[in-house]
């Protein structure tokens, strides 16, 4: 174990509160130190949102500990009201146990269960909270913490004049109830989060106070901002998966390598294993040349290989560069589903060759046959990157790129997919 490794967690950003600072670094640099997080199941995939603390359990694991990924079977049945302005929408036990499973799976991806020196442990609060008696609970646990306690923690107070539930209310209670079965179980003394679960995490250091006379602790990471006042982990509106069927690499890889110029630095210390020193470099080669876009490269390359593997990562540059160029013949079918996934496409079910202007009235991709003879004649359309100034150009079997796609490009940005 590293004595440097807390300084190094403070130095790239990634400690927002902790409890009992000094203690907890005696801890961390004396012995292996049993740590969870918990993830609870409110989708079928884990997203970016997820990845910092993620990244943190492996950060820990490389350093000696045992991280212990805790998947919310239980307590995503309840949902957490921290930071939420209204109610979570309740699903049913077997969609939240499927997606249990889904997480488990993706989790196994970032840390390793199978080391020989320190393996990580996947649990599911389901397991003990699915089994709990309300009366025995109210007694053992609930009896620890005043009304005024729980009342205090930021994460209720903000919602008190909007209206809170007695079942989000009591969020927190399952979560400290968590920290002391995992305590029991496993040994488990720190619990990490966002600084929006400080609520939670200083109650389930109260009851191992209360029950079992040991000192736990706490770290909160920050919540991510970005620069522009964006949502961090969305992109036009729709969140950035970890699951490659829902967010494709290519997707990915655009989400990082657009990553604000006041940003790129500050995430690669957050999101990548890259040494304090080697960040440094890159940082000082941005500043010189910001144009050369080093920062968002390097991030990019590391956070995309990191989760879908170095393969996804030089296939979403392919993408990229051949997009840019217009060079979309050099591209592969599954490139093309991704370089173009979302675009209106249109459906071709004759073998026969086809001419220009009729596809491009055929698919609604002209309104009219004037204006799409119009358009071809300006040099407006492009096939498969080419342009095609010709009325009589006929669209044959050998466009087809994989035998199953022609892309059609408009303009300078409007794309549309012929699919066969």
């Amino acid at each position: 174990m590293s004595t440097d490794f807390f300084e190094e967690l403070k130095q790239r950003g990634l400690v927002h509160q902790t409890t009992d600072e000094a203690a907890l670094t005696k801890q961390l640099n004396e012995e292996s130190v049993k740590l969870y997080i918990g993830f609870d199941p409110t989708a079928d995939s884990l997203h970016i949102g997820h990845l910092l603390p993620i990244l943190m359990l492996r950060r820990f694991q490389q350093n000696g500990h045992v991280p212990i990924a805790l998947v919310g079977g239980g307590t995503g049945m309840i949902g957490d009201p921290s930071f939420k302005d209204q109610e979570r929408q309740l699903n049913t036990l077997d969609t939240v146990l499927e997606w249990s499973q889904s997480i488990k799976s993706q989790l196994s991806r970032f840390i390793d269960f199978d080391d020989q020196e320190n393996p990580a442990i996947i649990a599911n609060n389901y397991e003990w909270l699915g089994e709990l008696k309300l009366i025995d609970f109210l007694r053992d646990t609930g009896k620890n913490f005043t009304i005024n306690y729980m009342m205090s923690k930021e994460s209720v107070k903000r919602r008190i004049e909007t209206g809170i539930s007695y079942t989000e209310f009591a969020y927190q209670l399952l979560q400290a109830y968590d920290f002391l079965n995992l305590y029991d179980n496993h040994g488990c003394l720190l619990q990490l989060g966002g600084s929006d679960q400080w609520g939670n995490i200083t109650s389930g250091i109260e009851l191992l106070r209360r029950e079992r006379e040991v000192q736990g602790f706490g770290l909160t990471m920050p919540l991510i901002t970005k620069a522009d006042g964006t949502k961090f982990g969305k992109t036009e509106g729709n969140a950035v998966w970890l699951d490659a069927k829902k967010t494709t690499p290519y997707e990915f890889y655009q989400f990082w390598i657009n990553t604000d110029d006041r940003d790129a630095v500050k995430f690669l210390k957050y999101f990548t294993f890259l040494s304090l020193e080697e960040i440094a470099a890159i940082e000082a080669e941005f500043n010189a040349a910001p144009e050369s876009r080093a920062a968002q490269k390097a991030l990019a390359k590391e956070v995309t290989t990191l989760v879908h593997g170095a393969e996804a990562y030089e296939q979403a540059v392919r993408i990229s560069a051949s997009l840019f160029s217009g060079n979309i013949k050099e591209l592969n079918a599954e490139e093309i589903e991704q370089g173009f996934k979302g675009v209106p496409s249109h459906q071709v079910t004759t073998d026969d060759s086809l001419n220009i202007v009729e596809v491009l009235t055929t698919a609604k991709i002209e309104p009219s046959k004037r204006q799409a003879r119009e358009d071809v004649q300006n040099g407006a359309i492009y096939i498969n990157g080419e342009r095609v100034q010709d009325l009589t150009y006929e669209i044959q079997a050998s466009d087809r790129i994989g035998g199953k796609y022609v892309v059609i490009r408009r303009g300078k940005k409007k794309y549309f997919l012929l699919t066969f």
